[in-house]
């Protein structure tokens, strides 16, 4: 694999960025799909919401990157299907869904639209192992497995804090200790990044109709404010350690 195109002005997109140098890869950064080269093998596009912003970089895609090249997009708000809807070459569009820090995922999670084709997904599979990473084919739905169980505990760990069930120190000691999980879902969350989460979320709902995917409403309110997590400097926690019991 020759040429590796990151899109994407986050921090996901630096991870992927990170890795793919790292290993070898000839990997190029851009902020805009109009402005990646016409002859890259593979796009990474990182973005995970705004609907109308995901439609227009699909276009765009299509405008510069006129070949073959395969588009591996995130598919944290949206499946891969409907992602693939989006561009005139739906065969070349596979989903992945992950979180930031991508350093510490052993495994990237993979989906096939409807209309993606089997040298798109090997394509796909093949770069996740050349960063390093061990790939995984699941069903094509919004957050996949392991950002949709993650998000909806996270959902549930906001809703606790929400109804004043515990303080978030409070909860991630009950899940960090209860569970053995590698920190507690509030905090957890803060380092994803709460406006990830919601979008994960968001998607379920939209795509299931079914209720249990309801956004926290302080979740909600946490990303209107913009306090996303660690990024902005307040989240769940404010970063100077202390607990922030929301707005």
């Amino acid at each position: 694999m020759s040429s590796v195109a990151i899109l994407g002005a986050n921090r996901l997109a630096e991870d992927w960025h990170r890795l793919a140098t790292d290993k070898g890869l000839a990997a190029t950064r851009y902020a805009r799909a109009a402005e990646v080269d016409p002859a890259t093998e593979v796009v990474v596009d990182t973005l995970a919401h705004g609907h109308e912003r995901k439609r227009q970089l699909l276009e765009d895609l299509d405008a510069a990157v006129p070949g073959a090249a395969v588009v591996l997009s995130s598919s944290v708000r949206w499946s891969a299907t409907t992602i693939g809807c989006w561009s005139r070459r739906p065969q070349r569009v596979v989903g992945f869904a992950t979180f930031h820090p991508l350093a510490q995922r052993n495994v990237i999670e993979l989906a096939r639209g409807l209309d993606t084709a089997d040298e798109a997904f090997r394509a796909a599979a093949s770069l996740v192992r050349s960063v390093g990473k061990q790939s995984v084919e699941v069903k094509d739905a919004p957050g996949l497995v392991f950002p949709r169980i993650l998000s909806l505990i996270i959902n549930e760990a906001a809703r606790s804090l929400d109804e004043g069930v515990a303080t978030a120190e409070e909860i991630d000691i009950a899940l960090r200790l209860g569970t053995n999980y590698p920190q507690g879902p509030l905090r957890w969350a803060d380092e994803i990044g709460l406006d990830e989460v919601l979008a994960v979320i968001e998607g379920l709902q939209e795509e299931t109709g079914d209720d249990r995917y309801r956004p926290a409403p302080l979740l909600r309110k946490l990303v209107a404010a913009g306090r996303l997590g660690e990024t902005t400097g307040r989240g769940f926690y404010d970063h100077g350690g202390k607990a922030d019991a929301g707005p």
